[in-house]
């Protein structure tokens, strides 16, 4: 039955090396996460060798502990699922290969995660009556796109980022205030005691009629404010966290009037942790008629958790994939979406 199957999720595409096994009626049996914060935080970002190194250094113990932790064998999963992209290559080499030997050696199906739609799908592991079709907004650090999710691997992509996403200038935001790395939840918890309206900073395209994002100009705002020294640091993170929330409820709006009917407004990614961001969506939703959905914190952050549930979602389909298939920098969940004028070659 649907409901037994059980899967492994492996994910390796950024700093964060998971490990996770979930079943079929939304189940995690186990997971595990090793964080690189530490080793990462001197760079103020994330070093891609450094990354790929540690991923190979720790995901072979996080999988044996996720399978005693849940008193299983790898016989017992019904199918290894592992991110394949997009992402840092190094890192998502690492976690497909390891997928691929564990598939070969046990006989199961290999099933190769598009990073994106691990985000896309978790929401549905974490609430049983979201149904398709749903507007998502994903927010993380490589990636700010606004999709209608019709189905598994069915996906119209009607806005990007023209240029950062907003991740990134958290991020960026952080280590320009000198808040250390990773950045938002650094920027949110100093914006609880600042004024969001005491820094005059721009909103990038807020008013045009197509719904696309851009927050490089925000960015460089914020370095301005912080280099003048006329404003308190709190009050600068305040003031970009309410511009981009601005942004979002502006940009989603626009997408929303051009997008087909949906039954709910959904968000996922990291920053979908962002308590103000999730608060400002909420709303959005309530004002459209539209039931926000969002998955727990746990599940906003890169973890393995939503790589096995999206492999939970293709095996239903009969989907697997063969064991020479290739890791992918680049991988867009709309490969039909017209390049944006720009904006370059976004996944």
């Amino acid at each position: 039955m649907d409901e037994d199957i059980v899967v492994l999720g492996i994910e390796s595409s950024c700093d964060e090396t998971a490990a996770a096994l979930v079943t079929g009626d939304r189940r995690i049996l186990a997971q595990r996460i090793a964080s690189q914060e530490a080793a990462h935080a001197p760079y103020g970002g994330v070093v891609p060798e450094i990354a790929a190194r540690a991923h190979a250094e720790k995901l072979a113990p996080l999988i044996e502990a996720v399978l005693a932790e849940a008193g299983m064998t790898l016989a017992e999963c019904d199918a290894v699922a592992a991110t394949a992209g997009p992402g840092l290559i190094g890192g998502v080499m690492v976690g497909l290969v390891t997928a691929k030997a564990l598939a070969m050696g046990s006989d199961k199906p290999l099933i190769a995660i598009n990073h994106l739609e691990g985000h896309a799908l978790s929401p549905r592991l974490a609430d049983p009556a979201l149904e398709y079709p749903y507007a998502l907004l994903l927010v993380s650090g490589g990636h700010c796109q606004i999709l209608r999710v019709e189905g598994v691997g069915r996906y119209e992509r009607l806005a990007t980022t023209i240029d950062d996403a907003l991740g990134e200038a958290f991020d960026k935001t952080a280590k320009i205030l000198g808040l250390g790395y990773p950045g938002g939840p650094a920027v949110e918890q100093l914006a609880l005691e600042g004024d969001p309206r005491a820094v005059p900073l721009p909103r990038p395209l807020l008013g045009s009629d197509d719904p696309n994002f851009s927050f490089a100009g925000l960015k460089s705002a914020v370095l301005r404010a912080a280099e003048s020294a006329k404003y308190r640091s709190a009050d600068v993170a305040a003031s970009f966290q309410q511009a981009a929330i601005d942004c979002i409820q502006d940009r989603l709006g626009r997408a929303l009037e051009k997008m087909d009917e949906v039954g709910a407004l959904v968000v996922a990614g990291g920053v979908a942790a962002n308590r103000q961001v999730r608060k400002s969506l909420e709303d959005l939703g309530a004002k459209r008629g539209l039931r926000f959905v969002a998955p727990p914190l746990e599940l906003c952050t890169d973890n393995a958790a939503m790589i096995a549930w999206a492999g939970v979602e293709r095996l239903r389909q009969g989907a697997s994939d063969p064991l020479d298939i290739a890791a992918r920098p680049r991988w867009p969940l709309d490969p039909s979406a017209e390049p944006v004028r720009g904006a370059g070659y976004k996944a």
